[in-house]
Formats: structure tokens, sequence, C-alpha cells
């Protein structure tokens, strides 16, 4: 059981929009990181080129192996938040991939660059993870949602933000801006932590190696007795949890969607419909614009009609389907005029985006909740795979089936989106009652005066329960 100390001085009529404390420095937090991140993402390849000087091959070469070897560092990751807290495990990648970009610009060799880029890709993979299992920490109910509205929409405008940054920086130093927005995502990082570092939390658990205090977001988190009783089985309960299993299975078709826009958007433009390159970048700022400006105000409206996270992450399927079908529909006609063919892509877009903005809230929060508290880190370390499985399938699967028809990836995806939405409405009846509905919190009463300090109960697990499995 949580119990989340709210500010006071707040009338009955704002309680809906009460926040839990700390929040405002998380969510700054989470701007900075993403404006930093948005300074190299958009571009990676050529990033790397100029910061590095070595060729577009190697660094393509290099980037991909260590993403691919960087997928081990989440069940770590896991293990750790569920030994350590995840604002610790936070703090620890906040340092790894700070320094991985202010070592970048030195890494002039291909084994420093690939040793550099190992430790961010690391950090990297890990770092969604972690920052699912914190939010789980910290919030409840459908502040949950709220939370995770807030990440995406901030992640989002941050990322357009970065980006139109390290053009400028670029424009005016020429290569040299290249190593000075290396810096400056490495800076971000670094203010970043020093934002959630001073965040403060009271973190319970029982039953999982006693009972440990962490310092972070302030709130109280308890194991009930039932559950301190039970061992924790790591890994292997993870993986005999058939229904949150099915739940990643649900992420990892739905994630192949998410990966439309980035992959298979620009292809199927350029080769299929034979449209101007000029299209690929509005389509990039009209997602990215909405889902910033929008992300909040569409979780908020599905939070107020009370929708399962199960329906309304079905119903962002639906949307993904339907604009995934537009795009078979348009590219059997073909239209010859470019005008039409960029109202027609521009609609699809936004068909597209509101099926972002209405699955990404309720399925983040889906997963978080349907994790249990004792094992969270590694359930949602579990659940980050079906992400990177699917970006690491994604190219090679959508160009295999351009080559025979520009269609087919649509078609594909129609029907794994339909599958989806299919999937998680039957994962109803098998997934945690909490974790389905959306349950408004209602604030707490104010905090006192006096710190929280973890009480500590003789309840040690055996030594087995620690382990990383």
């Amino acid at each position: 059981m949580r119990m989340f100390r709210r500010r006071s001085g707040r009338s009955s009529s704002r309680s809906r929009t009460a926040r839990i404390a700390g929040e405002r420095r998380m969510l700054v937090a989470m701007a900075v990181d993403a404006t930093g991140s948005g300074m190299y993402v958009p571009f990676s390849l050529v990033f790397f080129h100029h910061v590095t000087g070595l060729g577009f091959a190697t660094v393509g070469l290099v980037l991909t192996a260590v993403g691919l070897v960087g997928l081990g560092a989440l069940p770590l990751a896991g293990a750790a938040v569920d030994r350590y807290g995840a604002q610790r495990v936070q703090l620890f990648l906040y340092g790894v991939r700070g320094t991985g970009f202010l070592l970048y610009p030195f890494a002039h060799s291909l084994p420093a660059f690939a040793a550099v880029a190992l430790a961010t890709a690391f950090g990297d993979r890990a770092f969604p993870a972690v920052q699912q299992s914190l939010i789980g920490e910290v919030a409840q109910g459908a502040d949950r949602d709220r939370l995770q509205a807030s990440s995406r929409a901030l992640r989002n405008g941050g990322l357009g933000a970065g980006s139109l940054l390290a053009s400028l920086v670029v424009g005016l130093a020429g290569d040299a801006g290249f190593t000075a927005a290396a810096w400056l995502n490495a800076a971000s990082f670094a203010l970043a932590a020093v934002l959630m570092r001073g965040v403060r939390v009271v973190r319970v658990v029982r039953g999982v190696r006693g009972v440990r205090g962490v310092r972070g977001v302030r709130a109280e988190r308890r194991v009930s007795a039932a559950d301190a009783a039970k061992p924790a089985a790591g890994y292997r309960q993870v993986f005999a949890d058939r229904p949150f299993l099915g739940l990643a299975g649900v992420n990892f078709l739905n994630a192949l969607g998410y990966s439309a826009l980035s992959v298979l958007f620009p292809l199927y433009l350029t080769t299929w419909l034979r449209g101007p390159q000029a299209i690929t970048g509005s389509a990039f700022t009209l997602n990215t614009v909405m889902c910033a400006a929008g992300g909040v105000v569409i979780a908020a409206r599905v939070r107020a009609h009370g929708a399962r996270r199960t329906r309304s992450t079905a119903l962002g399927s639906l949307l993904f389907a339907a604009a995934f079908a537009a795009q078979i529909v348009l590219g059997t006609f073909r239209p010859g005029s470019g005008i039409v063919l960029g109202g027609a892509l521009m609609v699809i877009v936004v068909l597209y985006t509101l099926g972002e903005l209405v699955h990404s809230p309720s399925a983040g929060a889906l997963s978080v909740a349907a994790a249990p508290e004792a094992l969270r880190g590694r359930y949602l370390a579990a659940y980050q795979l079906s992400w990177s499985l699917s970006a690491a399938v994604a190219p090679s699967l959508f160009t295999a089936l351009m080559s025979v028809d520009g269609r087919l990836p649509w078609a594909l995806l129609v029907g794994t989106s339909l599958a989806a939405a299919l999937m998680v409405v039957r994962l109803e009846r098998v997934l945690p009652a909490g974790a389905v509905q959306v349950v408004q919190v209602a604030p707490a009463a104010p905090a006192p005066a006096a710190p929280v300090v973890a009480e500590r109960v003789a309840t040690p697990a055996p030594a087995a329960a620690t382990a990383a499995r």
C-alpha cells in the first residue's frame, strides 16, 4: 500500500489536479534530458561521424553492434532497481550517459569509439525501463497515467527543441558545433541528475532483503504482509507470468507501428508514392507538435471518461490500424498532384498521432500497474525488451516487404494493430483488476513536519531472493 502526500492549501475543486510532491522537479528533469537527447537523436549517424571523425560505415556498424549488446543492460538494470530503488539506478545511468557524451569527441580510434558507445548504449537501453519503474514507485491510479502522458509530451517537445538548438549551434560553429552539441548533451544529463537528486522520497519495501529507505520523490511504499512472506523469485517469476508476457507481446505488435513513422514512412514516400522528401519533415514536425501540445490533454480526457486502460490501449491500436489502412488506399491510387498527396499524408499522420496519444499513456501505465511491486524493475526490464526487439526487427522487415510491394508493410501493420487490440482486451480477465481500471486517487491529508522514518521490520528474505536471475 502506498500513501502519497500532496501539497496542502488546495481547494476541493482543484483536488483532481493536485500534484505529487516533487513532481515539478521530475518533469523539468525529463524535459532537460529530452532536450539534450534531441541534439543528436534525429541525425545520429552524421552526429557521431563529425564528433569522432570515423567513416559513416564504421559508425553505423559500431552503433548496430553495441545497440544489440546493450540489450544485456535491461535485466541487470531491472535487478538493480528491485534491490536499490529506481531513483538510485536512474542517477547512475545519468552519470554513465553524461560521461559517454563528454568523452565522444576524444574517441577518434575505433576501439575508443566502440568502448564509449557500448557504455552509452547500456545507459540508453536501460533508462526507459528505469524511468517507468520510478513512475510506478511515486504514483498510483490515475496519477500514473497523467505522469506517463506528461513524460511523453515533454519527450517530444524536448526532442524538437534539442534538434532546433543543435541546428543553430552547428550553423553558427560549423563542424565544431557537433562537439559543442555532445558536451551540451552531457551537461543536460548532469543537470537532470541534480534535479532528480534534489527530490526526496522514502521507499519502504518489506520482504525483499528486509526494509530499506531510499531518497528520491517523497512517497511511502509498503508491501502487504502476505506479499512479504513470499520469496522474490527474480526473473523466473517474470517469465512464468503469462498474462504479463502476453502484455509484452501486445506491446511488441504495437511497437512495430511506432517504428513506421521513422523507418517506413520516408522510404514509402520516396519509392512507392514518388513524393517529395520535404513531406517527411512536415510529417515529423506535425507529429512532434501534436504529441507535445496534445499529449496531456488527450490523456486527461481518456481518464475523465473512466476508460479501462486495456480499452483505451485497444482504441489506440485501432486508430493505428485505420491510419495504416489509409496508407494502403493512398498507395493504391497514388495521386499525381503533390498538393493532394501532401494533404492526404498529413491527414493520415494526424490519425496516426491521435492513436499514439490515446495508446501511449494507457499502455505505459498498464505495464507499470501490472508488475508486482517487489519485482517491478525486472518486470519492466522484460517489458522494455519488446520495444528494443521491435526496433531491431522493423528496418529489415519493412524493407523486405517493400521490395515486393509498397503496400505490404502497411498491410502487416494493420494486422498487427488489430491483433494487439484484440489481445489486450482478452487479457482483461487475467490481468490484475487494479492495473486494468484507472483509480482516481483522492488527495491525502497534509504531511506532518517531521520527516518520515523507514521502520525496520525483521523479515529478511533468503539470500537467493536478492540475486539477479
